[in-house]
């Protein structure tokens, strides 16, 4: 009985942390993910060309590196908005173009809906469940690795089936990610709030792109 309770009493305060990651990591996706719409917002506006929207992009992943290394400090706070903002306001050449599509709007659209459905659906069944999805990291990483090279691939022979593989592929990996990033967190595999909102936030940023490339070429098919 006197060990139970010491027991109970030692995990208290790591439930309570993780319960704390946990909470600042959505508050931190929340505000990263509007700040990241609003500057797309903007380089809609100012008709981003595409080879600005490459450089915000390579911009971006240049930040990745500073913000984990910042992912300590108080700093790390505003690299995180600078490395969302410029991946946001990369989006926007591609989202002009599919505003020119007929009903490229409601694609837009479509693919927010399914992006915001699917994380909330693995997300909340991760939660709920409290399943440890730890064992499919391997697995996931393998995966995500073919996709690059396939992806990189295909920039020089243009095939389109494998450009659509691709992206389906990417949607099963990122929802694949999405269940192991929120079970490290609520396991204690992840207690920097910041690194995990970078990882969710890179989960849902080609979640979108992905469903939407499918949408994209599925409409353009009828």
């Amino acid at each position: 009985m006197q060990q139970n309770s010491v027991y109970s009493a030692s995990s208290r305060p790591s439930v309570l942390e993780t319960n704390k990651v946990l909470r600042n990591t959505y508050m931190l996706l929340a505000l990263t993910l509007v700040f990241s719409a609003i500057c797309a917002g903007i380089t809609m506006g100012m008709n981003l060309s595409p080879m600005a929207a490459l450089g915000m992009t390579i911009g971006a992943f240049v930040c990745l590196f500073i913000v984990n290394k910042q992912a300590d400090k108080a700093s790390g706070l505003i690299w995180i908005f600078v490395f969302t903002g410029l991946l946001g306001g990369s989006l926007g050449p591609m989202l002009n173009a599919y505003l020119g599509l007929p009903g490229g709007g409601a694609l837009i659209m479509q693919a927010l809906g399914a992006t915001a459905l699917v994380f909330f659906a693995l997300s909340g069944y991760v939660l709920t469940t409290k399943k440890d999805f730890s064992f499919m990291g391997g697995f996931l990483m393998v995966g995500l690795i073919v996709a690059i090279v396939a992806s990189i691939a295909n920039i020089f022979m243009g095939i389109p089936a494998l450009s659509l593989a691709v992206s389906a592929a990417i949607v099963f990996i990122m929802s694949g990610l999405i269940l192991f990033d929120t079970s490290r967190i609520i396991h204690g595999g992840e207690t920097n709030y910041i690194r995990a909102t970078v990882s969710m936030y890179l989960n849902i940023y080609n979640l979108f792109t992905s469903i939407l490339h499918l949408l994209g070429a599925f409409s353009s098919d009828d």
